[in-house]
Protein backbone atom coordinates (compact mmCIF):
# COMPACT_ATOMS: atom_id res chain seq x y z
CA UNK A 1 0.00 0.00 0.00
CA UNK A 2 1.13 3.57 -0.64
CA UNK A 3 0.04 7.06 0.29
CA UNK A 4 -1.62 9.34 0.52
CA UNK A 5 -3.63 8.19 3.55
CA UNK A 6 -5.33 10.25 6.25
CA UNK A 7 -6.80 8.75 9.43
CA UNK A 8 -8.67 10.74 12.10
CA UNK A 9 -10.34 10.09 15.43
CA UNK A 10 -12.89 11.96 17.50
CA UNK A 11 -12.02 10.46 20.88
CA UNK A 12 -12.45 7.13 22.65
CA UNK A 13 -15.19 6.74 25.23
CA UNK A 14 -18.57 5.22 25.99
CA UNK A 15 -21.28 4.63 23.40
CA UNK A 16 -23.51 7.05 25.26
CA UNK A 17 -27.07 8.03 24.42
CA UNK A 18 -25.68 11.42 23.39
CA UNK A 19 -23.34 9.78 20.89
CA UNK A 20 -26.13 7.56 19.57
CA UNK A 21 -28.38 10.56 19.02
CA UNK A 22 -25.66 12.62 17.34
CA UNK A 23 -24.15 9.78 15.31
CA UNK A 24 -25.08 11.32 11.97
CA UNK A 25 -23.60 14.67 13.04
CA UNK A 26 -20.38 12.94 14.12
CA UNK A 27 -20.13 11.15 10.80
CA UNK A 28 -20.67 14.38 8.89
CA UNK A 29 -18.08 16.20 11.01
CA UNK A 30 -15.53 13.42 10.51
CA UNK A 31 -16.18 13.43 6.78
CA UNK A 32 -15.68 17.20 6.69
CA UNK A 33 -12.43 16.89 8.65
CA UNK A 34 -11.10 14.32 6.20
CA UNK A 35 -12.11 16.63 3.35
CA UNK A 36 -10.14 19.45 4.99
CA UNK A 37 -7.08 17.24 5.16
CA UNK A 38 -7.49 16.18 1.54
CA UNK A 39 -7.90 19.81 0.47
CA UNK A 40 -4.59 20.62 2.17
CA UNK A 41 -2.89 17.88 0.16
CA UNK A 42 -4.58 18.99 -3.05
CA UNK A 43 -3.31 22.52 -2.43
CA UNK A 44 0.25 21.22 -2.45
CA UNK A 45 0.72 20.62 1.24
CA UNK A 46 2.19 17.53 2.81
CA UNK A 47 1.43 15.36 5.82
CA UNK A 48 1.88 18.18 8.35
CA UNK A 49 -0.52 20.46 6.50
CA UNK A 50 -3.04 17.62 6.18
CA UNK A 51 -3.14 16.69 9.88
CA UNK A 52 -3.18 20.36 10.86
CA UNK A 53 -6.16 21.04 8.61
CA UNK A 54 -8.08 17.94 9.68
CA UNK A 55 -7.62 18.67 13.39
CA UNK A 56 -8.46 22.36 12.95
CA UNK A 57 -11.74 21.32 11.35
CA UNK A 58 -12.60 19.21 14.39
CA UNK A 59 -11.49 21.93 16.82
CA UNK A 60 -14.16 24.18 15.28
CA UNK A 61 -16.96 21.62 15.79
CA UNK A 62 -18.52 21.72 19.30
CA UNK A 63 -19.27 17.98 19.15
CA UNK A 64 -15.66 17.26 20.02
CA UNK A 65 -13.54 17.93 23.09
CA UNK A 66 -11.10 20.27 21.37
CA UNK A 67 -11.27 23.97 20.67
CA UNK A 68 -14.81 25.33 20.79
CA UNK A 69 -16.97 22.97 22.85
CA UNK A 70 -14.05 21.53 24.84
CA UNK A 71 -14.57 19.93 28.23
CA UNK A 72 -14.71 22.33 31.18
CA UNK A 73 -12.42 22.34 34.18
CA UNK A 74 -14.02 22.08 37.62
CA UNK A 75 -14.20 25.88 37.82
CA UNK A 76 -16.00 26.13 34.46
CA UNK A 77 -12.99 27.36 32.51
CA UNK A 78 -11.44 25.85 29.38
CA UNK A 79 -7.77 24.88 29.06
CA UNK A 80 -6.71 23.56 25.66
CA UNK A 81 -3.75 21.45 24.57
CA UNK A 82 -2.38 20.18 21.26
CA UNK A 83 0.72 18.67 19.70
CA UNK A 84 2.04 17.80 16.26
CA UNK A 85 5.04 15.82 15.00
CA UNK A 86 6.79 15.38 11.66
CA UNK A 87 8.25 11.97 10.96
CA UNK A 88 11.09 12.86 8.59
CA UNK A 89 13.17 14.66 11.23
CA UNK A 90 11.05 14.07 14.35
CA UNK A 91 10.43 17.79 14.69
CA UNK A 92 7.68 18.35 17.26
CA UNK A 93 5.63 21.15 18.72
CA UNK A 94 3.03 21.45 21.44
CA UNK A 95 1.00 23.93 23.47
CA UNK A 96 -0.90 23.42 26.68
CA UNK A 97 -3.09 25.40 29.11
CA UNK A 98 -4.11 27.59 26.16
CA UNK A 99 -7.18 29.77 26.71
CA UNK A 100 -7.32 32.22 23.79
CA UNK A 101 -5.94 30.60 20.63
CA UNK A 102 -8.82 29.51 18.42
CA UNK A 103 -6.97 26.51 16.94
CA UNK A 104 -4.36 25.11 19.35
CA UNK A 105 -3.10 22.63 16.76
CA UNK A 106 -2.12 25.56 14.53
CA UNK A 107 -0.06 26.94 17.42
CA UNK A 108 1.55 23.52 17.86
CA UNK A 109 2.40 23.48 14.14
CA UNK A 110 3.93 26.95 14.41
CA UNK A 111 6.24 25.54 17.12
CA UNK A 112 7.88 23.19 14.59
CA UNK A 113 10.37 25.87 13.63
CA UNK A 114 11.23 26.78 17.22
CA UNK A 115 14.00 25.38 19.46
CA UNK A 116 11.44 24.59 22.17
CA UNK A 117 8.95 21.73 21.88
CA UNK A 118 6.24 22.72 24.38
CA UNK A 119 4.90 26.08 25.57
CA UNK A 120 2.26 26.59 28.27
CA UNK A 121 -0.36 29.08 29.36
CA UNK A 122 -0.25 32.79 28.59
CA UNK A 123 3.14 32.44 26.90
CA UNK A 124 1.72 29.84 24.51
CA UNK A 125 -1.18 32.14 23.61
CA UNK A 126 1.23 35.06 23.16
CA UNK A 127 3.41 32.96 20.86
CA UNK A 128 0.37 32.00 18.80
CA UNK A 129 -0.78 35.61 18.57
CA UNK A 130 2.69 36.71 17.44
CA UNK A 131 2.54 34.00 14.78
CA UNK A 132 -0.63 35.61 13.44
CA UNK A 133 -3.06 32.98 14.72
CA UNK A 134 -6.60 34.03 15.60
CA UNK A 135 -7.23 34.84 19.26
CA UNK A 136 -10.62 34.65 20.99
CA UNK A 137 -12.10 35.59 24.32
CA UNK A 138 -12.03 32.48 26.54
CA UNK A 139 -15.84 32.49 26.51
CA UNK A 140 -15.73 31.50 22.82
CA UNK A 141 -14.77 27.96 23.77
CA UNK A 142 -17.48 27.46 26.43
CA UNK A 143 -20.74 25.92 25.22
CA UNK A 144 -24.03 25.28 27.00
CA UNK A 145 -23.66 21.57 26.20
CA UNK A 146 -20.45 21.40 28.21
CA UNK A 147 -21.91 23.49 31.05
CA UNK A 148 -24.68 20.92 31.37
CA UNK A 149 -22.23 18.04 31.19
CA UNK A 150 -20.11 19.56 33.94
CA UNK A 151 -23.20 19.90 36.10
CA UNK A 152 -24.50 16.37 35.50
CA UNK A 153 -21.13 14.59 35.10
CA UNK A 154 -22.31 11.88 32.64
CA UNK A 155 -19.92 8.94 32.09
CA UNK A 156 -17.58 8.83 29.09
CA UNK A 157 -17.33 11.57 26.50
CA UNK A 158 -13.57 11.94 25.98
CA UNK A 159 -13.82 13.20 22.37
CA UNK A 160 -10.19 14.28 22.09
CA UNK A 161 -9.37 14.59 18.38
CA UNK A 162 -6.40 13.52 16.32
CA UNK A 163 -5.09 12.82 12.84
CA UNK A 164 -2.27 10.91 11.18
CA UNK A 165 -1.16 11.08 7.57
CA UNK A 166 1.15 9.42 5.09
CA UNK A 167 1.52 11.74 2.13
CA UNK A 168 2.39 10.92 -1.47
CA UNK A 169 6.10 11.53 -0.84
CA UNK A 170 6.19 9.03 2.05
CA UNK A 171 6.28 11.65 4.81
CA UNK A 172 4.42 10.75 8.02
CA UNK A 173 2.87 13.18 10.53
CA UNK A 174 0.57 13.08 13.55
CA UNK A 175 -1.42 15.63 15.54
CA UNK A 176 -3.69 15.56 18.62
CA UNK A 177 -5.86 18.22 20.30
CA UNK A 178 -7.97 18.23 23.46
CA UNK A 179 -9.71 20.15 26.19
CA UNK A 180 -8.71 17.53 28.75
CA UNK A 181 -10.97 15.71 31.16
CA UNK A 182 -14.41 16.90 32.15
CA UNK A 183 -14.23 18.52 35.59
CA UNK A 184 -10.44 18.32 35.74
CA UNK A 185 -8.40 20.39 38.17
CA UNK A 186 -7.25 23.63 36.48
CA UNK A 187 -3.64 23.25 35.43
CA UNK A 188 -3.92 19.51 34.78
CA UNK A 189 -2.04 18.33 31.67
CA UNK A 190 -2.79 14.97 30.04
CA UNK A 191 -1.13 13.08 27.22
CA UNK A 192 -2.32 15.07 24.19
CA UNK A 193 0.42 17.76 24.22
CA UNK A 194 3.10 15.31 25.37
CA UNK A 195 5.30 13.95 22.58
CA UNK A 196 5.76 10.21 23.05
CA UNK A 197 2.55 9.87 25.05
CA UNK A 198 -0.35 11.23 22.99
CA UNK A 199 1.45 11.93 19.71
CA UNK A 200 4.39 10.44 17.82
CA UNK A 201 5.73 10.31 14.26
CA UNK A 202 8.99 9.00 12.85
CA UNK A 203 10.10 7.48 9.55
CA UNK A 204 8.13 4.27 10.17
CA UNK A 205 4.83 5.22 11.82
CA UNK A 206 2.58 8.10 12.95
CA UNK A 207 0.33 7.75 16.02
CA UNK A 208 -2.38 9.78 17.78
CA UNK A 209 -3.88 8.58 21.07
CA UNK A 210 -7.04 9.29 23.04
CA UNK A 211 -8.32 8.21 26.44
CA UNK A 212 -7.32 8.51 30.09
CA UNK A 213 -4.35 10.80 29.64
CA UNK A 214 -2.43 9.94 32.78
CA UNK A 215 -2.37 6.28 31.81
CA UNK A 216 -1.13 7.05 28.29
CA UNK A 217 1.62 9.22 29.79
CA UNK A 218 2.67 6.46 32.21
CA UNK A 219 2.72 3.91 29.40
CA UNK A 220 4.58 6.22 26.99
CA UNK A 221 1.90 5.02 24.61
CA UNK A 222 2.64 6.58 21.24
CA UNK A 223 6.42 6.11 21.51
CA UNK A 224 5.86 2.54 22.71
CA UNK A 225 3.90 1.75 19.56
CA UNK A 226 6.70 3.16 17.41
CA UNK A 227 9.29 1.09 19.30
CA UNK A 228 7.24 -2.07 18.84
CA UNK A 229 6.91 -1.39 15.12
CA UNK A 230 10.65 -0.72 14.88
CA UNK A 231 11.29 -4.08 16.56
CA UNK A 232 9.37 -5.82 13.76
CA UNK A 233 5.93 -6.23 15.29
CA UNK A 234 3.03 -5.68 12.89
CA UNK A 235 0.94 -2.55 13.37
CA UNK A 236 -2.19 -4.39 14.55
CA UNK A 237 -0.35 -6.37 17.22
CA UNK A 238 1.57 -3.28 18.32
CA UNK A 239 -1.68 -1.35 18.80
CA UNK A 240 -3.11 -4.01 21.09
CA UNK A 241 0.18 -4.25 23.01
CA UNK A 242 0.00 -0.52 23.66
CA UNK A 243 -3.62 -0.65 24.83
CA UNK A 244 -2.68 -3.54 27.13
CA UNK A 245 0.12 -1.39 28.55
CA UNK A 246 -2.32 1.48 29.08
CA UNK A 247 -4.67 -0.96 30.83
CA UNK A 248 -1.89 -2.01 33.18
CA UNK A 249 -1.59 1.69 34.05
CA UNK A 250 -5.29 1.75 35.05
CA UNK A 251 -6.58 3.35 31.86
CA UNK A 252 -8.45 2.77 28.64
CA UNK A 253 -8.81 4.57 25.35
CA UNK A 254 -7.77 4.19 21.76
CA UNK A 255 -5.31 5.13 19.06
CA UNK A 256 -4.96 5.58 15.32
CA UNK A 257 -1.80 4.93 13.35
CA UNK A 258 -0.48 4.68 9.80
CA UNK A 259 2.85 3.22 8.83
CA UNK A 260 5.30 3.87 5.99
CA UNK A 261 3.55 1.31 3.76
CA UNK A 262 0.13 2.89 4.22
CA UNK A 263 -1.14 0.22 6.60
CA UNK A 264 -3.75 1.67 8.96
CA UNK A 265 -4.93 0.72 12.43
CA UNK A 266 -7.65 2.23 14.63
CA UNK A 267 -8.09 0.30 17.87
CA UNK A 268 -9.77 1.11 21.18
CA UNK A 269 -10.55 -0.55 24.50
CA UNK A 270 -13.63 1.60 25.12
CA UNK A 271 -17.14 1.17 23.70
CA UNK A 272 -16.71 3.69 20.91
CA UNK A 273 -14.19 5.81 19.04
CA UNK A 274 -15.56 7.91 16.17
CA UNK A 275 -13.01 7.67 13.37
CA UNK A 276 -12.47 8.00 9.65
CA UNK A 277 -10.03 6.93 6.94
CA UNK A 278 -9.36 8.42 3.50
CA UNK A 279 -7.15 6.91 0.84
CA UNK A 280 -6.17 8.60 -2.42
CA UNK A 281 -9.22 9.23 -4.56
CA UNK A 282 -12.64 9.19 -2.95
CA UNK A 283 -12.24 6.15 -0.72
CA UNK A 284 -13.69 7.40 2.61
CA UNK A 285 -14.75 5.25 5.56
CA UNK A 286 -16.30 6.68 8.74
CA UNK A 287 -17.32 4.64 11.81
CA UNK A 288 -18.46 5.29 15.38
CA UNK A 289 -18.13 1.96 17.22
Amino acid sequence: MTGPVIVIHGGAGSFSSELRESGSEHRAALTDALAAGVAALDAGGGAIEAVRAAVMAMEDVPLFNAGRGAALCEDGSVELSASIMRGSDQAAGGVTLVRRTRNPVAAAAAMLGEPEVLLAGEQADAFAAAAGLEQCDPSHFVTERQRQRLASRPPGGAETVGAVCLDATGLLAAATSTGGLQGQRPGRIGDSPVIGAGTWADSRVAVSCTGKGESFVRAGASRLLAALVASGLDLESAAWEVLDAVGRCDGDGGLIAVDERGEVVARFSTEAMPRGVWRGGDDVSVEIT
